[in-house]
């Protein structure tokens, strides 16, 4: 014991609360009942134009991803109204927060402009939120990363959809695509013709699949974090400790004497 109270787990560690502090352990990623259904994917694109070829990858993506056995959604964004531009429950804000819950990743794929995402790619990610009270729509589930190019090959868009895919806390994959000079990449059917560009994009389906299908029983380990479980026990203590100043009589328990003088509401 010390003069504060129980003598640390950890001397070298002053600052660690040890009811909270846990070794990560490689028989803690066991999976004791494997998730048997397909991975779902949601697809998500940035143009509602005609002929988006941000859309067309899109669909691409979503073909490759079925023949590698997941279970896909493309959400269409057209109709979606600007973040905060309508209420929650405006049905395509409500299609595409439910489609973010059902998925256990995402593929986000848009175009480059002005050497970024576009703005209606990053409007469906603005509309979904960080946490839907105890759930967090996207944390620990995987995202893969596309973007096309009107003209030479460039990665402005994936970088800045990384750097956004690590704020919503999603595992985003190592491999992605970009598809220099679109227009010359997809058929009059809009479907992709061969070239090494298709070939990434096999690539980064693929493993996307893999990536779900090693990860998504695991996220709950995964993102279990020392902070949060801190502060879960800090809230868990102010209920227990607000429950028994409300079961104790007001005469006669601590809160009498720390309330005594203060005027009543």
């Amino acid at each position: 014991m010390t003069a504060d109270g129980p003598a640390s787990a950890y001397p070298t560690l002053p600052n660690i609360d040890p009811a909270c502090f846990e070794i990560p352990g490689a028989q803690l990623l066991d999976v004791k009942t494997p998730s048997r259904h397909p991975p779902r994917i949601l697809l998500l694109y940035g143009s509602v134009r005609k002929r988006s070829y941000s859309r067309l990858l899109a669909c691409e993506a979503q073909r490759l991803l079925e023949a590698f056995g997941a279970e896909t959604r493309l959400f269409h964004p057209d109709g979606l109204p600007l973040p905060d531009g309508a209420p929650e429950d405006h049905p395509k804000v409500k299609e595409l927060r439910e489609l973010a819950a059902w998925s256990e990743g995402m593929v986000w794929c848009s175009p480059e402009r002005h050497g970024a995402m576009s703005a209606i790619l990053k409007a469906q990610i603005d509309w979904i939120p960080l946490a839907v009270g105890a759930v967090r729509p996207t944390q620990g589930k995987t995202l893969a990363l596309m973007q096309v190019c009107g003209g030479s090959q460039s990665f402005n868009a994936v970088n800045q959809m990384r750097v956004l895919g690590r704020w919503m806390r999603m595992f985003t994959i190592p491999n992605q695509s970009s598809v220099a000079k679109a227009f010359n990449e997809f058929d009059e059917a809009g479907r992709m013709r061969p070239s090494a560009f298709y070939d990434r994009v096999v690539d980064v389906m693929e493993e996307m699949v893999k990536m779900t299908l090693l990860l998504r029983d695991r996220a709950p380990y995964l993102v279990d974090r020392y902070s949060e479980r801190k502060e879960s026990a800090e809230e868990l203590s102010k209920r227990v400790n607000l429950a028994a100043a409300v079961d104790t009589p007001p005469c006669c328990g601590p809160a009498a004497s720390a309330n005594k003088g203060m005027p009543s509401r």
